[in-house]
């Protein structure tokens, strides 16, 4: 296990469970998004282990791959999936899911502020939406409540 990772705060994903069997379905449907988004890069050529750090379904889910990494990338990666743009991160500034959600939430920041000025893009995390003024709005919204009711609850 890479040593950026907190282990006690991830378990693997044959251990998935959500509150109900509904939601244990909503974070498995999360884990097969999280799954196609990271084996869709051509740096990716599988996925070797995969574990649950957190989720609430049909919301968020916040993944850990170890890959088979084609060239020079990191063998481990944090992936968040959900109703949000999917999106892979190293585990250099993540010990744990929490702090993967974070990293998480700066990077979608960024593209929010650099949508917002009209700015290039090229910059910014690559993320799978239509860089409008609407769409920033939505995702603003989606990182405060990732904020305010998952990492850190009660707001800040």
């Amino acid at each position: 296990m890479n040593s950026h990772v907190d282990r006690s705060t991830i378990r693997p994903t044959t251990e998935m469970r959500g509150e109900d069997d509904a939601e244990t379905s909503e974070l498995q449907v999360m884990l097969e998004t999280a799954r196609s988004y990271v084996t869709s890069f051509g740096w990716c050529d599988g996925i070797e282990e995969e574990f649950f750090g957190l989720g609430i379904g049909g919301i968020v889910g916040v993944f850990l791959f170890r890959i088979r990494p084609v060239g020079a990338i990191d063998e481990w990666l944090w992936v968040i999936a959900g109703d949000l743009p999917s999106a892979y991160l190293v585990t250099d500034r993540a010990a744990s899911p929490t702090e993967a959600l974070e990293v998480y939430c700066e990077l979608m920041e960024d593209w929010i502020r650099v949508v917002r000025r009209g700015g290039d893009l090229r910059d910014a995390f690559p993320v799978l939406a239509e860089p409008n003024p609407t769409n920033a709005d939505l995702l603003e919204r989606r990182v405060v409540f990732l904020r305010n009711r998952i990492i850190t609850p009660g707001g800040r």
